[in-house]
């Protein structure tokens, strides 16, 4: 049957959607340079990201992050495990340098974001939504209805972009149906139903979402086709379905959920059954691309977790059992990596996951 998609946009959105995802880049360099001399420290001391931790006293999750971001903005450069200054940080970002801008930065770093950005880089914890000292962990503002309703509205704007992109790169032939695990709005599993139109497809959400999504699904006229399942991810996913995707959900979460995630799924899908993880993922070598390392540190900022990388994926997919990894981009910094799962026990670790493409 031939696949109707949704319409997509007729423009390119990256320069726009980059410009919110990119807020507190400035925030996380005004920390580096005015509160952890990381520049001054790096330059005579080039050294490896557990060394950094040690030597700075911050935490690997948001440490990673910010070494990744630095290198894609040209100001680190990694060579035999080992971070080193380049020619650009060293002139402007250094104290002895007679062009540096250090003070300039300086001047900054009382902001609100600025100080919360220290503490994430000292605790490893995230400081909450729009820097907020009052303001719940995420997870829990979401059990808020208001909260859950703007949350999920902006997530929708940005899927009704993202998500025909999706659906065009996605190739559901032989699979019959898809769970949209924590799928928001449903923008994703409503575009895949209307390009593949016999595949069975549902929402699984948490209340007070679950309710958020119906009204989203109807309003688009989908309901007889679209169903939601409220429940909770960390919990038994429901079986029955052939492909799980994980649309936008795994950057927010540590890496011993997203291992956690990973293995429910795998338990959940059938042999044949497929995994697919729509996100922006950085590259193999963790030195961009730029926007997705500038994203990465709004997750960082605001959840547990960050924007993982291919080779980072691959390993926490192996370590479920999937095989066959492959890599596709779709829309504005955003891709999809999926795998398969060849049966109900997993492989042993010798059994290598594919790579097909490369996140330049």
């Amino acid at each position: 049957m031939k696949q109707k998609f949704s319409p997509q946009s007729k423009t390119d959105p990256s320069a726009l959607i980059r410009l919110r995802d990119s807020i507190y880049v400035v925030d996380l360099l005004v920390a580096a340079t005015g509160w952890l001399d990381l520049f001054d420290w790096l330059s005579g001391n080039p050294s490896d990201t557990e060394q950094v931790c040690k030597g700075l006293q911050i935490e690997r999750r948001p440490a990673d992050v910010m070494l990744t971001l630095f290198a894609a903005m040209g100001l680190i450069r990694r060579k035999n495990g080992k971070h080193y200054l380049t020619e650009t940080a060293k002139e402007y970002l250094t104290a002895g340098s007679p062009f540096s801008l250090k003070p300039y930065f300086e001047t900054i770093k009382g902001r609100l974001a600025s100080e919360n950005m220290l503490k994430v880089l000292r605790t490893g914890e995230p400081a909450g939504w729009g820097s907020s000292r009052d303001e719940k962990e995420w997870v829990l503002a979401m059990e808020k209805p208001d909260v859950a309703d703007s949350f999920t509205a902006a997530m929708n704007s940005r899927g009704a972009i993202l998500a025909p992109a999706l659906a065009r790169k996605l190739d559901c032939t032989g699979h019959k149906s898809l769970l949209d695990i924590a799928g928001g709005s449903g923008i994703y599993a409503c575009t895949v139903a209307s390009a593949y139109p016999r595949m069975k497809t549902a929402v699984f959400e948490k209340p007070p979402v679950d309710r958020v999504a119906e009204r989203y699904i109807s309003s688009r006229g989908m309901t007889n086709r679209v169903s939601v399942i409220a429940g909770d991810m960390f919990d038994k996913l429901p079986s029955g379905y052939d492909i799980h995707l994980f649309s936008n959900v795994l950057h927010d979460w540590g890496e011993a959920n997203v291992r956690k995630l990973l293995a429910k799924s795998f338990r959940a899908l059938p042999a044949g059954g497929m995994i697919v993880i729509h996100d922006a993922h950085i590259n193999e070598d963790k030195t961009g691309p730029l926007p997705v390392a500038e994203f990465s540190v709004l997750i960082m900022y605001t959840t547990e977790g960050k924007c993982y990388s291919i080779a980072e994926m691959r390993e926490f997919l192996e370590g479920a059992g999937f095989v066959d990894m492959r890599y596709e981009p779709t829309a504005a910094h955003w891709s999809i990596i999926t795998a398969c799962n060849p049966g109900s026990t997993p492989l042993h670790a010798s059994k290598k996951l594919k790579h097909a493409g490369k996140l330049e």
